[in-house]
């Protein structure tokens, strides 16, 4: 394929940019608890979040920050904006507050992104009784279930359709996160219905 100059398209497309969180140490670095042991078989009782970014027709980029349950594979919160900013962030704790169990004490596992350095997240992850837990620096394997979600995300959906505008963005993660939690196929999402 190399020599004829094809690509696959559905399940590479390392043509578009990457978005990178890490800026260095801006803040506070959670010890990473889970050690790539992904064995959670209680549900809300380790979770993993993670922003990713696409790249919409028009130029501007959508970024979705997801919360994946480790023990169901379930999508908890997502949420969608034009920045990878604190309103990104708190939109997506506010959800993940509303859906969890208030005894739930989970571990809310994410990167050494920014914004999960930040005071005003992790007083959020202590007022809600969330343990946080840190990816090492640079190791994607540490965060595999919310990286796994959105390598299906981008090859079963955004890879497939073209979003010109955050809101068509917006509509196509809501109807995505509903097919994926409720419709699709899948032994850990079938255990807990």
């Amino acid at each position: 394929m190399t020599q004829l100059g094809l690509k696959v398209t559905i399940y590479s497309n390392r043509s578009k940019s990457i978005y990178r969180s890490y800026r260095g140490k801006v803040g506070q670095v959670a010890p990473n608890i889970l050690k790539q042991s992904f064995n959670e078989v209680t549900p809300y009782k380790v979770l993993h979040t993670d922003i990713s970014q696409k790249k919409l027709s028009n130029s501007i980029k959508g970024y979705i920050s997801p919360v994946i349950d480790e023990a169901s594979g379930q999508v908890v919160a997502c949420a969608v904006s034009s920045h990878p900013d604190q309103a990104l962030i708190n939109k997506t704790l506010s959800q993940l507050f509303q859906r969890l169990p208030q005894e739930s004490q989970s571990i809310l596992h994410s990167d050494q992104g920014w914004h999960y350095q930040l005071p005003f997240y992790q007083q959020q992850l202590r007022d809600h009784h969330l343990v946080q837990s840190m990816s090492r620096k640079g190791n994607c394997l540490d965060n595999s279930p919310v990286e796994s979600f959105f390598n299906l995300l981008k090859r079963e959906c955004l890879n497939r359709i073209e979003i010109t505008t955050l809101a068509k963005l917006k509509v196509v993660i809501k109807n995505y996160v509903k097919w994926y939690n409720n419709e699709r196929i899948s032994l850990n999402l079938n255990c807990i219905k």
